[in-house]
């Protein structure tokens, strides 16, 4: 399968110069889209979903480091940078390299034969992305019996919640959190126990301490950073889907 790319670079000629090197290197490597600022290249990787951005550290609107943390899909990044001192944020970030300006084919050969490895060590992830959010629901856990009622706390009472009424679960420190159109209960249940008896046609983790209802969701909404967040009927609050997640909204 071969691979897209997206360059983002505030200076063209540098962009330019990067493509040359890269047609070089990698030749089938497909460059789908050059941005010259932050926000330009959060929309095309949003709209794109591209395999790479080549992101340089520095340039208007959004830093390359901001763009990489909002990243939501499968897109894996490299910093291209004149700056040494932003390495260790870099790899906080997940890049899969750092290349330092002004650019050399010699480094890059070396960083493409990394990046080759890597990417296809994750060949199979890949060609999935596009139908993740069918795959993750073909193998979420059969439940037999899924949970009808949830016993929770609200103060000194206790309440016995259907699960239908339920807008979604949060982990909250030692608690999760049971959100109704009336208002929150609490529960020690943890999220990864509820994931396995809540019936997967109708709940769907979307992070790692979150769990929706997918009757009351209003919608979806991207922030300035690209970020994916969920909506629902007559509640105020918006929730975050990690990046793991987000391709099964792209399926509904």
């Amino acid at each position: 399968m071969s691979l897209r790319a997206l360059i983002a670079d505030d200076e063209p000629h540098l962009a330019r110069h990067l493509q040359a090197l890269l047609q070089q290197a990698w030749p089938e490597l497909e460059i789908v889209a050059s941005a010259r600022n932050g926000l330009e290249a959060a929309q095309q990787i949003a709209e794109l979903n591209p395999d790479l951005a080549f992101l340089d550290i520095q340039m208007p609107g959004l830093t390359g480091l901001e763009v990489a943390q909002g990243i939501e899909g499968p897109t894996r990044v490299v910093f291209v940078t004149a700056y040494d001192e932003y390495a260790v944020q870099a790899f906080e970030a997940a890049a899969l390299d750092y290349l330092l300006k002004p650019l050399q084919l010699e480094r890059l050969q070396r960083s493409v034969a990394r990046l080759r490895a890597s990417l296809g060590s994750d060949q199979a992830a890949n060609q999935a992305d596009g139908q993740l959010g069918a795959a993750l629901q073909a193998l979420a856990p059969k439940v037999t019996n899924p949970l009808r009622f949830i016993r929770a706390s609200n103060g000194e009472l206790t309440h016995q919640i259907p699960v239908a009424d339920i807008l979604y679960f949060h982990a909250d420190d030692k608690y999760t959190v049971v959100q109704t159109p009336q208002g929150e209960h609490l529960i020690r249940t943890p999220i990864s126990e509820l994931v396995e008896q809540l019936d997967p046609e109708c709940f769907w983790q979307v992070h790692r301490s979150t769990i929706v209802n997918l009757q009351h969701l209003a919608g979806t909404r991207r922030d300035d950073n690209s970020r994916l967040f969920v909506r629902f009927h007559g509640h105020g609050r918006e929730l975050p889907v990690s990046r793991a997640y987000v391709a099964r909204f792209k399926a509904m």
